[in-house]
């Protein structure tokens, strides 16, 4: 069902477990049952849904304020308010907090995307990164080295200084994990307040030349790098 764009993993295993899944006009009462998209019929909530939707990949330059979800019961602006409708639904992958802003994927193919946040394919992800104060060189050596977060130790970033002052600093920062919060934790914990945060690329696929809030398809030679940096035969 992730494959077809109708929900996410988490969200398909949901529906499962609340008996709203058929398949080939039988309940599915347990999860990972494997299905032939070519013979198998499968209803949810007893409407068909096909499981070969043409596959889409786009990219987003989100602005702040709008939340990275797919449906928000509290109704704030999310990032599906800012791509464009289609004919089944695509999910963003991965994470932006509400206030940072930057490169954002979206797609309904559901095993790229929990390859792209597996940690196991180290997926670049980088950053302009702006803090109050000057950052000084012993700082920027814990998070070369990597640094402990919540009780676990940070995958070693790349940073360099794009300039810093007294009364701010601004860095440029690859890492290649997506925790919860993590840039802004990681720079909390080193005495420094994140009041910008930018993604500039993932995986090399970059927002240059994309308006904030503007949106684009994938170009067949990035969907292509992005399935073999995740291990992905077409």
């Amino acid at each position: 069902m992730a494959q077809a764009g109708v929900a996410s993993r988490r969200q398909a295993d949901c529906l499962v477990q609340e008996g709203r899944v058929r398949i080939n006009g039988q309940l599915v009462t347990r999860l990972g049952i494997k299905v032939d998209e070519n013979k198998d019929r499968i209803e949810v909530d007893g409407r068909p849904i096909s499981l070969s939707a043409d596959q889409v990949y786009l990219l987003l330059n989100k602005p702040p304020g709008y939340i990275v979800t797919a449906d928000d019961p509290q109704k704030r602006k999310t990032v599906m308010e800012l791509i464009p409708r289609l004919p089944f639904r695509i999910f963003p992958v991965g994470r932006l907090d509400s206030e940072s802003e930057g490169a954002l994927l979206f797609t309904n193919d559901g095993v790229l995307a929990n390859r792209l946040l597996h940690p196991r394919y180290r997926i670049s992800k980088i950053y302009e990164v702006k803090v109050a104060g000057l950052v000084e060189d012993k700082a920027l050596e814990k998070l070369k080295k990597g640094m402990f977060v919540d009780g676990r130790k940070t995958i070693p970033a790349k940073v360099k200084v794009i300039y810093r002052r007294k009364e701010n600093s601004l860095l440029w920062l690859e890492i290649y994990e997506g925790r919860k919060h993590e840039i802004r934790k990681m720079f909390y914990s080193l005495g420094f307040e994140v009041k910008k945060l930018r993604r500039t690329s993932i995986a090399g696929i970059s927002i240059k030349g994309l308006r904030l809030g503007g949106w684009r398809y994938l170009k067949p030679e990035e969907i292509k790098k992005l399935k073999k940096l995740t291990s992905i035969s077409d």
